[in-house]
């Protein structure tokens, strides 16, 4: 592994351009990169100034880094009730590894959808940790008994739960229930620096007493979360899997449906009048099918993936068909982070090639507010870029597995693996 180019210009040459926008390559083209932006790219030769690092592509694709909008990077097992009371310390140090490996599997952003603070993102800005950039929701916020509790059924609920101004490192979520409570807790992670707002607004796979089939937070509560994140420039991200809780919480006003895989014709088509993105994340319930029993996850858990894992391939088709915009997102846990790029893979059963990285360029960019700053190689945006052995276009083979087709990762301008030598 190679240490970063403390370079301050670079110049790519002899590279095929992929633009996600298009179906095939655009040609050989160069790209002139200087303080970390992009502030040309040619189909004519570039000179590079004398003090500029040069890097030959030698023909092989170069496409913008790949975006993740559903990870969680202290998922560092599946068994999440476990989990939570870990020392801080440890599930920080386990994350670690979990970040480096999915920045060289090509993800230079990842939208962390519960867990991470902003703490995680000044270690990688003080280069103390190596990993993608992130935007982080800070915890969670759940119902009692909802998808976040990760307490186990008893006779009582006792006092000694974890409170909520007691941050552990391993709690994806929060508990939190009225309106009052929620424009609080809402103002708190915002305050601690989260860059968007996740709910549950229904059941879920891996926690413990909520049926995958329930509403979650009431309409009152879920409207308070969406007005308090709008009243900040920001937007609210949901976990729902049922048509009538994907239509609660759009009409509420969220912005992007996690997961959805449970989605009819008539909650998508709710979602494309307003606007709604989905984040559909099949990679994760495959997971949990195949190995989650050996690796820890609850049998109640196991016995809830088949259904939804059922039903996710369907739901790309009914998104697609209403014309809702689709990210990619995976929600992988523990050891499972390592099949990070196999949505590709599940995703193209589906849809096209182009319009699988589509949904980790382009529309990624677009939910995260980040137009003409990520998800395309054009002058202006940061200089997050990939060499590919191979073209994604015909056989997104090259983008699986832990990046071996991949030769280099670049974010913004820093080269931060390089195998071409």
């Amino acid at each position: 592994m190679n240490t970063p180019h403390p370079s301050h210009v670079v110049v790519i040459r002899n590279a095929n351009l992929l633009d996600p926008l298009k179906s095939e390559l655009q040609g050989r083209h160069d790209i002139l990169i200087e303080n970390g932006e992009i502030s040309r790219v040619s189909r004519e030769a570039i000179d590079a100034p004398g003090s500029a690092l040069v890097i030959d592509a030698g023909g092989r694709t170069v496409m913008p880094g790949l975006i993740d909008l559903h990870v969680h990077v202290i998922a560092t097992q599946l068994n999440l009730s476990a989990q939570v009371s870990m020392p801080n310390v440890l599930i920080t140090l386990r994350s670690v590894p979990i970040m480096e490996a999915m920045l060289r599997r090509g993800f230079t952003t990842v939208r962390d959808a519960g867990g991470a603070g902003d703490a995680f993102k000044q270690s990688m800005d003080a280069g103390l940790v190596k990993g993608p950039r992130l935007f982080v929701s800070g915890r969670a916020l759940s119902q009692t008994g909802g998808h976040g509790d990760m307490r186990a059924r008893s006779d009582f609920i006792g006092l000694d739960a974890p409170c909520p101004c007691c941050a552990r490192v391993g709690a994806l979520a929060r508990v939190v229930d009225g309106v009052d409570a929620l424009r609080k807790a809402v103002r708190e992670e915002l305050q601690m620096g989260a860059d968007q707002i996740k709910v549950m607004a229904s059941g879920g796979v891996a926690s413990p007493t909520d049926p995958v089939g329930a509403w979650g937070y009431s309409e009152d509560e879920l409207c308070a979360v969406v007005h308090e994140a709008r009243a900040r420039g920001t937007y609210v991200l949901a976990h729902a899997y049922m048509p009538d809780a994907i239509m609660r919480a759009v009409r509420c006003g969220v912005r992007t449906i996690e997961h959805g895989n449970l989605v009819d014709d008539e909650a998508a088509a709710v979602m494309a009048e307003h606007g709604a993105y989905a984040v559909p994340t099949l990679v994760t319930y495959d997971a949990l099918a195949s190995e989650g029993a050996d690796l820890g996850l609850p049998q109640a858990s196991v016995e809830k993936v088949a259904n939804v894992r059922e039903e996710g391939l369907k739901s790309l088709s009914i998104f697609k068909k209403a014309g809702v915009k689709m990210g990619f997102g995976t929600d992988l846990l523990g050891e499972s982070h390592r099949l990070q790029s196999d949505e590709f893979r599940l995703r193209t059963q589906v849809l096209s090639n182009q319009e699988v990285i589509a949904s980790a360029t382009v529309i990624g960019a677009e939910i995260l507010n980040q137009q003409g700053r990520l998800g395309r190689l054009q002058p202006g945006a940061w200089a997050d870029l990939l060499i590919v052995d191979g073209n994604p276009l015909e056989d997104v083979g090259c983008l699986l597995g832990q990046g071996e087709h991949i030769p280099l990762v670049m974010k913004q301008g820093v080269v931060q693996f390089n195998a071409l030598d």
